[in-house]
C-alpha cells in the first residue's frame, strides 16, 4: 500500500513540463531513428555489393536500439526509480510480454519436436502451410522452406498443429516424379503405356532399379497417363518430369496418336 501511494503522489508531482520532455525525447528519438534509416540506406547504395546487405541488416537492429534508449529515458519521468516500481515495472512487461509471445513460444515449442521426432530434415522437399519447396533449415522459431523458384519462405513451426506435412523425400535422396499426359481415348492404350515405359526407363535423371509404373484413367475428355518413376537426385526432380514430357510427347506424335484437347465453351455476345 505504501508503494502504491508513494507512485500515486509521485504522479501528482508530475507538471507539464515533465509531458514536454518525455514528448520531446520521443520526437527527438523518432527524428534521430528517420535520419540514421537514411543515412545507413545511402551507404548501402554506395559502397561494394558485399557489404550491402550487411549494413541494411542493421538498420531494424540500430532502430530498436533507438527505440529501447527512448524507453530507457522516458519511463524514470513519469514513475520514481524505487525498487518496488521496477520490480511492478518487470512484472507488467513480463505478463505483456507473455501474452503477446505465446504464438512464439508455441512455434518454440513445435521447432523441438520437430527435431526431436525427425518430422522433417535439412534436404527433405516438403509441404507445409501449402508452400511446397526443399528445407534449407529449421530453427527454433520458423523452418526456412526454399521453392522451386528459388523463393525463401519462412514457416512458423507453430503450423504443424493445424497444418497437414508432405514429406516427398524423408531423408533420401530420391523421390517419385509423375509426369502426366492426355490423350484422345480412340488410340492403342497398350502400345501408349509400353512406349511411355520405356521413354521413362532411358532417362539419365532415372534412379537405376526402381520401379516404373503407367497409371491410365480413363475422363469424359478422354484418357489420362501418369508416368510414375523414382528421380536420382530430388533437386533434379523438375528437369526429370520436363525430361519425361518432352521425349514422351515427341515418341507419342511419331505414334500417331492425337492429345485430348478440351472443347471450347461457346459464349453468346451480351
Amino acid at each position: 500500500m505504501s508503494t502504491d501511494l508513494a507512485t500515486w503522489a509521485h504522479l501528482e508531482k508530475l507538471t507539464w513540463q515533465h509531458v514536454s520532455l518525455a514528448l520531446a525525447v520521443l520526437v527527438v528519438a523518432k527524428l534521430v531513428s528517420l535520419l540514421l534509416r537514411g543515412l545507413l540506406r545511402r551507404t548501402a547504395e554506395s559502397v561494394s555489393p558485399r557489404l550491402r546487405l550487411p549494413i541494411l541488416r542493421a538498420i531494424p537492429i540500430a532502430r530498436l536500439l533507438i527505440g529501447a534508449g527512448a524507453l530507457i529515458v522516458v519511463v524514470p519521468i513519469f514513475l520514481e526509480p524505487t525498487f518496488g516500481n521496477a520490480v511492478a515495472v518487470f512484472a507488467s512487461v513480463g505478463l505483456a510480454l507473455a501474452f503477446a509471445f505465446k504464438d512464439y513460444g508455441s512455434s518454440l515449442v513445435a521447432g523441438l519436436v520437430t527435431v526431436l521426432h525427425n518430422t522433417y530434415q535439412p534436404g527433405d522437399w516438403i509441404e507445409l502451410g501449402g508452400v511446397y519447396g526443399e528445407v534449407k533449415s529449421i530453427e527454433l522459431r520458423a523452418t526456412h522452406i526454399v521453392t522451386a523458384d528459388d523463393t525463401e519462405v519462412i514457416v512458423p513451426n507453430s503450423r504443424i498443429w493445424s497444418a497437414s506435412i508432405a514429406n516427398a523425400t524423408s531423408g533420401n535422396r530420391s523421390l517419385l516424379c509423375v509426369a502426366q499426359f492426355y490423350l484422345h481415348p480412340d488410340h492403342d492404350a497398350a502400345g501408349v503405356r509400353a512406349q511411355l515405359a520405356q521413354i521413362a526407363e532411358g532417362s539419365s535423371y532415372r534412379r537405376p532399379d526402381t520401379p516404373i509404373s503407367v497409371i491410365v484413367m480413363e475422363k469424359p475428355w478422354g484418357t489420362q497417363y501418369r508416368l510414375k518413376a523414382y528421380v536420382k537426385e530430388s533437386r533434379d526432380q523438375f528437369l526429370f518430369i520436363t525430361d519425361l514430357t518432352v521425349r514422351g510427347k515427341e515418341a507419342l506424335r511419331i505414334m500417331g496418336i492425337r492429345f485430348a484437347q478440351t472443347p471450347y465453351a461457346a459464349t453468346e455476345p451480351g
